[in-house]
Formats: C-alpha cells, structure tokens, sequence
C-alpha cells in the first residue's frame, strides 16, 4: 500500500480518484508547519502540494521514503529541487492545466482597462452617474502586444485575434512556423514596446527576464498604453511603474502578481489608474479540478510503474544505459551550450549525428542531452532530460538524430548541427581518452577547446595584431585568458578564436571588443 501526504487544498475530485484506488493510502492535512510537516512525512510515499507548502532541504531530509513531489500547478518556486534530485525525490508539476484560466484572466483585465470597469462600479454605488466621465475605447484594431509566446502567450493571442485585434509577440525562443501558424508577428521587444496600445506578460521570471519593463521601456510606450500581468511578479519594475503611472506616462495597468504579495504597502495602491486582483490566474473551479485531477492521476501512474509525466528532474533511460553514456550525455550538454551561443535567432531543428564508438551508446539520451544545452537558462522550469522534448515541440524546434559506425577522424564524435531561419551552425565534439570533453570544430574550422567555464569565440580578420588588440582590452581589464586556440580558414581571409576567460566580460567590455575593425562577431558563452 503506498501512503500519499496532501499538505495543500486540492480539489475533491483528485482527492476522490485517489480514494477510489484500492492500493493507495492517502493522508489529507493543511497548514502545517515545517516542523510538524518533518514530523509526519517519513512514512509517505508521495507529497501532494500547491503553492502554501515549502519544499525545503530540512523537509528532505526528514521525508525517508519520499519519492514523488507532486505540485498541482505550474510553478515549483516553493520546492527545492536541486535539494530534491540529491534525496533522489521526484519532482512533477501539471504545466498546461491552467493555461487557459489564465489567458481568460488577461483578456477580463484588457476589457476592464479599456472601459474603466471597476473604476465605474465603484461610482454607480456611490450613487453617482457618470457617463462622459468613464468613457472608454474599443479593443478591435488596437495592437496587443504580447511579451513571452508560450502555451498562455498563445492562447492570449487566438482570443485577441477573435476580437479583432492586431497580435504582435516577442520570444526569441519561438521559431518562425509557430508565429506563422497563429497569424502573430514576431517582433523586438523594442519594437513592441513602442507599437503596442497594450501589452502583456507571459514569460517566466528568470534573471534575463526579471524587471523585463522598467523605466527604460515606459519611456518608449505609447502614453494610451495598458500594461497588464498576470504571469510573475518580478517581471516589472515597480518602482517605475509607479512612476509611469503617476506622471501618466501610460494609460493603466492591470496587476495579479506582484514582487511582494500580497501587496499591502506598495504605494501602487494608492493609484487611481491601475487595478489589481489577488494572484488569481489560476482561481476558477474549472482549473483547481483540472490541476487537482492530473496530479492526482500522475502521482498513481508514477507510484504504480514508475513513468514520470511531467517530471522535472527525472531521466527516462535505465541506470545501465545512463552510466554507458554518461560521459557523451555530457558533452552533447556543453555542446548544445555552445551551439545556441553561437545562434543569434531560434533554433528550427537540431540534428545530432554520432560517429564511431559514439554511435554504440544509447541515441536519446546523448541527443536530449544536446536538447537540455540548447535550452537551458530559457525558461523558469529547469530544462532537464525528462522535460526537453516537450520544451523544444512547444518551441517549434525539431530533433533530428542519426548514427554511422565511420570514425570521422576521431575515435568517436559528435556532431551538432543547428537550422534558424539566418543560418546553420555545426560544432563537433570529441572524447580523448575517452573520458575528457574537447570541441574540435565550428563550421568546419577545426579549433580544439576544452568546453568549460567562459568562452570567448571572436571571427576575424586573418591578420596579425587582432588577438593582441583583444588581449589588450582583457588586459586593461584584469581578465586573465587561461587558455587560447585560433583557427583560420583555408580559402578566406578569416579566422576564428575561441578564448578561456577567467570571468565573464561586461557589456562595456563586450562592445570594445565587437568595435575593434577586424573583428566581425563576438560572442560570449558561460558553460
């Protein structure tokens, strides 16, 4: 019999169909403390949650037999999974539940900002008739502008494009098809920004997405703009969203998320144009069933035969064939890290090709491998070799595998092969001594690199005193190289470096070296 801990509401339909199976134990308690959690988890084999309980290292430790975290929802901010993957706990999440709650939230915000809704009633009950006062502007052939084109972002988009609105999205992480498919134009944050009679978020709150709007961008606005967010507080700056507000730099806003929550002394309330809601992007009856529902059905899969849907950090391979190509997973990891460095728009297809001794492991798990490099630190949800494939169809990004027994000149090798809608990219990696990792070519030049830590991959001018000129800016800026290789092709007048720094360079840094004359592209890779 196994034991399931619910610590947070679920709805009675998920709690039901846990009860009906006869081999499942289910243990239902709510506001716990994390002491009295740590007293009671080490007898049960799953733990059900939502967003209240705190998955902690403490809690861990404490969970002996735990081997599923099951969160009825999207975001696992409150669980810890790196803690979770060392305890060997399983961590599951039901991503696309309430993605439609939430599409249907930003388009109530839209209609209530464009026809001052809540402003409105709250004059009507105050005995009050103003017409002239509360006028508004209609939605149809106004541009909404949709800042992250995921699942939500999407579903935004086909519920706009019904109302007769112009739909414009920015995501670099999309390919082109997928625009394409919907009707939506695929545009710069910049041009966004400066385009759009409203905007909304739907990205993950990542570091290269936190205070994605801030001052730099309500400048650039349009001064009838709404801005609305019901995806992570963080994405907007809200120091300058006041500001914006209060100087009527835009129009409105429309907040259900917040950086603190709830958001008792933000100053943003005392504001007149904007209107919040209390995090409810996923509060409909419909959704808590639906995300009560799957994650009940998945944890009982997951119990019963050890299929892991929607896993976060579980491989799908056996531990056999994972420790035969452990050391090949890694380096189609570093390679996949390289390759969308050197991608300046998203990826279409990746072909991972494997030669020699290479082609005698496992395929898949050398190929996701490559997939969980190309898509790391995209997305909030830890890319791992569970989640990849479904990350990169969501994307739009095909995954193309193929094997050949023939050398290739090495031992064994990989090669990856990356199509954007600009230009094809291809690296090959290598095994020396069959344990240690070097990339040993991009596009064809052959340049043999340890991939690891920062990669600095310049093509130039074939000329002398372009990598003195580079190492004079790295100089001056105490940047230490620890290790260089230069390769320069036969039939041009180009080369290429690959250069190991000791830290990463900043933006200023970065521009000095792109606005040296013979250097035509730069790019920065942190592995």
């Amino acid at each position: 019999m196994k034991k399931i801990l619910i610590s947070d509401k679920l709805a009675t339909d998920g709690i039901d169909y846990l009860k009906a199976q006869n081999d499942i134990q289910i243990h239902f308690e709510t506001g716990l403390s994390e002491d009295a959690l740590c007293e009671i988890i080490g007898e049960f084999d799953a733990l059900l949650i939502r967003s209240d309980t705190q998955v902690t290292p403490k809690l861990l430790q404490a969970a002996k037999k735990l081997k599923l975290i099951g969160r009825a929802g999207i975001g696992v901010d409150n669980v810890d999974i790196p803690a979770a993957t060392e305890m060997g706990v399983i961590v599951m999440n039901t991503p696309d539940a309430n993605a439609t709650t939430t599409a249907e939230l930003t388009i109530a915000h839209l209609m209530s900002l464009s026809r001052h809704l809540p402003a409105a009633d709250q004059s009507v009950r105050a005995g009050k008739w103003e017409r002239s006062k509360y006028t508004g502007s209609e939605v149809a052939q106004k541009t909404l502008g949709v800042v992250g084109f995921g699942t939500i972002g999407r579903l935004v988009a086909s519920r706009a494009a019904v109302l007769k609105m112009k739909v414009v999205a920015f995501d670099p992480f999309v390919s082109p098809e997928i625009y394409a498919d919907l009707g939506v134009e695929s545009v710069s944050l910049e041009n966004l920004i400066t385009s759009s009679d409203y905007i909304t978020l739907h990205c993950p709150l990542i570091e290269k997405t936190r205070n994605i709007i801030g001052a730099a961008q309500f400048e650039k606005m349009k001064s009838n703009a709404m801005l609305i967010n019901c995806a992570r507080g963080g994405l907007i700056d809200e120091v300058a969203l006041y500001d914006a507000l209060k100087n009527k730099k835009i129009a409105g806003a429309a907040l259900d998320v917040f950086e603190v929550e709830p958001p008792i002394e933000s100053p943003l309330l005392a504001l007149d144009n904007i209107v919040f809601t209390p995090h409810l992007g996923a509060s409909t009856n419909e959704a808590q069933l639906a995300v009560s529902v799957e994650i009940a059905k998945q944890a009982v899969t997951f119990l019963r035969t050890g299929e892991a849907i929607n896993a976060l950090n579980l491989p799908r391979v056996s531990a056999e064939e994972l420790k035969k190509s452990s050391d090949f997973v890694n380096l189609a990891t570093q390679l996949g890290k390289v390759l969308a460095g050197l991608s300046s728009s998203p990826l279409t297809k990746l072909e991972v090709a494997l030669f020699g001794r290479a082609a005698d492991v496992s395929t898949r798990p050398v190929s996701v491998a490559a997939l969980v490099g190309v898509l790391s630190g995209q997305f909030s949800t830890p890319v791992n070799r569970v989640n990849a494939e479904n990350i990169a169809k969501r994307q739009g990004l095909a995954l193309v595998e193929s094997v050949s027994q023939e050398s290739q000149d090495y031992v064994s090798l990989i090669k990856l092969t990356g199509y954007s809608a600009e230009k094809t990219t291809t690296i090959s990696g290598v095994l020396l001594g069959g344990r240690q990792p070097r990339l040993v070519s991009i596009n064809e030049l052959d340049i043999e690199v340890i991939p690891e830590g920062t990669l600095l991959i310049t093509t130039h001018d074939d000329k002398p005193g372009v990598i003195s000129a580079i190492s004079a800016i790295l100089g001056n800026a105490s940047i230490n190289i620890s290790r260089m290789q230069v390769s320069a092709a036969d039939s041009q007048d180009k080369a290429m470096a690959v250069i190991s720094i000791s830290e990463a360079l900043n933006e200023d840094l970065l521009s000095q070296v792109a606005n040296l004359a013979p250097v035509h592209h730069v790019t920065q890779i942190e592995l």
